[in-house]
Parts: structure tokens; C-alpha cells; sequence
């Protein structure tokens, strides 16, 4: 039987989605006060098992009768204040994942990310060769996802049948002006700023069809970029401008002025008990020009992604 972590977030719901319109019967973990999505809320073929992944116990029992097990769940922001949780939940709910695969011999999918991957050679892209040189003073995110890695690649050493996915930044319809979705919220709204920066983008549903052809192959101690494209920001936030019939941002954010920003959101977040709308790892980010090797993923597994641009139409239309 098939386990997924995660199960009512953006990414788990759409590989359940997935994993069940192929006849599959899926167990799913939830925590008590999570709300199944729509999308995936009147499945019969999926059995959901309450429980926490930094809770041992509890994850034991869901083992039982496993043999698959896609590990989605993780804790995902870019406040430094959440670096505890981050990295009680990445790292070491990551472990207890690892330790039960390893023991009751499970095949594991493991969904990292491009935050844990290691900066390109001058010129190149980034691929899956280049390892992360460990910086304490990284953004707590992208440390917990290195660390939380870490431990799949110790539970290979000691024999986990296993695969790391490493999407870059995830968008869909279904995550609505949440998470990724916090750009497209942006751009409708009129901000009319772009940063100097790239990144990569892929479909949610290209990521979980990805992790299926991966479980269902023979790879095993390797880990793969799962991106569509490469993006400049300002590219990006104009064709979701497009998208929605509004106005382009036609600024450039500055990184002086960034700084200023974060500091400045940071400052009021103290009175208003209010996430800071952007913070000094957002900000540092967004003004870094980052490009992903994908043809480890299309050659091992064939797949044909989606482009960006027709997701973005797909959001944008949903989201009107």
C-alpha cells in the first residue's frame, strides 16, 4: 500500500488526485485541525490516518501495510522567526520518515527542494552535482530542506531504496493566493514593482507525475530537479499581469530599497501582530538570478512539461 505525508497541502493533494484517477488505494497522513481540499475531499480510495510525523508513535501505526511512501509534508516560510519549527518539522519529521522506511523497507519518494541545491559553476546551470556548501547563515528555509535531505542520503548509506525530488517554485490554480500563489495576489493587486532575479517554475501536476514515474522506476540513491523553465521576474509578473488585464509592474525594486522594506514591514509586524508581507530571506531571494538543468528528470522518465506560460494562463483564469 501507498503512504503519502503531506496529504492535504497543495503538492499531496494533486498526488493523491493523481495516484487515485490511476485505481490506486492511497493512505494519507492529516493532522487533527487540517482541512482536506476540495479537490480531493469526496475520494472513497483514499483512507486518512491522523497523525504528526514529529509524533513517532503515531506514525508507526500508519506504516503498517506500507510499502510506497511519498514524503510531501514539510513546513515551508521565509520568516526566520518559524526557524524552529522549520526545522523540527524538515528535519527531523524527515528522520522519523527515513528510520520507518529504512526499517519496514519501504520505497521513498523524498521532496527536497532547489533551495537545497548548491549554486551553479560560472556559466552553467544548476544541476544535480552541485551540492550545497553548508552555510549557517543561509535563509532557515533552505538550511532545514539541506538538512532534511541530509538524512534521506544518510538513510541510503545504511540501505533505503530511495529518490529525492527537487522542484523549484511549484504554481497551480489550486493554491489559490497561498504559498506560490502569493505572487499572482501581488501582481493582481497592482504592485508595481519586479526585482532583478530568476528563478525556475513547474506545474504542481507535473511534480506528482514526476514523483509517480520516479516511484514506479528503477532509480534509487539519486535525486532529481523537477523545473519546467527558468523565469526573470519581471517576465513572470508581466504575463500574470497579462493574465489578469492589469497593468505590468514597470519598477525595479532596487536592493537598497528591499532592505529598506523588509525592515520597515519587520518594524510594523511588532504593533500589528501581522506576518510582515516580506522578509530579509524573501528579499535576498527574490534579487538572486538562479537557472535549472532539467534533463536528468525528461531523460529518466520521459516527461514532457507543461509550459509555464500555459500554467500561468490557467491560473489566471481561474483566479479572475
Amino acid at each position: 500500500m501507498i503512504l503519502v505525508t503531506g496529504g492535504t497541502g497543495f503538492l499531496g493533494s494533486e498526488l493523491l488526485k493523481q495516484l487515485t484517477d490511476n485505481g490506486l488505494v492511497v493512505r494519507a497522513l492529516r493532522r487533527e485541525k487540517s482541512t482536506i481540499p476540495d479537490l480531493i475531499k469526496n475520494i472513497d480510495a483514499i483512507e486518512w490516518f491522523t497523525a504528526d510525523i514529529n509524533d513517532l508513535s503515531n506514525l508507526e501505526d500508519a506504516f503498517e501495510g506500507i510499502s510506497q511512501v511519498y514524503h510531501c509534508a514539510a513546513f515551508v516560510s521565509f520568516n526566520p522567526k518559524h526557524k524552529k519549527k522549520m526545522f523540527h518539522v524538515n528535519i527531523d519529521g524527515t528522520s522519523n520518515i527515513v528510520n520507518l522506511c529504512t526499517d519496514r523497507n519501504c520505497r521513498l519518494v523524498h521532496v527536497s527542494s532547489v533551495a537545497a541545491l548548491g549554486d551553479a559553476k560560472k556559466g552553467k546551470k544548476i544541476t544535480e552535482r552541485d551540492f550545497w556548501e553548508y552555510d549557517s547563515k543561509a535563509h532557515a528555509y533552505g538550511l532545514s530542506k539541506y538538512e532534511g535531505e541530509m538524512e534521506v542520503w544518510r538513510g541510503i548509506t545504511e540501505g533505503l531504496n530511495a529518490v529525492i525530488v527537487n522542484p523549484s517554485v511549484i504554481i497551480g490554480k489550486n493554491a489559490g493566493f497561498e504559498g506560490s500563489g502569493a505572487i499572482f495576489k501581488l501582481v493582481k493587486g497592482g504592485f508595481p514593482f519586479y526585482t532583478n532575479g530568476a528563478t525556475g517554475l513547474v506545474d504542481v501536476e507535473d511534480v506528482a507525475k514526476a514523483m509517480i514515474l520516479l516511484m514506479d522506476g528503477e532509480a534509487t540513491g539519486e535525486r532529481f530537479i523537477i523545473s519546467s523553465s527558468d523565469y526573470q521576474y519581471k517576465d513572470l509578473f508581466t504575463e500574470i499581469a497579462n493574465g489578469f488585464s492589469v497593468k505590468p509592474p514597470s519598477k525595479e525594486a532596487k536592493p537598497w530599497m528591499l532592505g529598506i522594506a523588509w525592515r520597515a514591514l519587520k518594524f510594523f509586524s511588532l504593533f500589528t501582530s501581522a506576518e510582515p508581507s516580506i522578509t530579509k530571506d524573501a528579499a535576498q531571494s527574490s534579487t538572486v538570478h538562479s537557472y535549472y538543468d532539467n534533463s536528468k528528470i525528461i531523460a529518466q522518465t520521459g516527461i514532457a512539461f507543461k509550459p509555464v506560460a500555459q500554467s500561468i494562463k490557467e491560473i489566471t483564469q481561474y483566479l479572475k
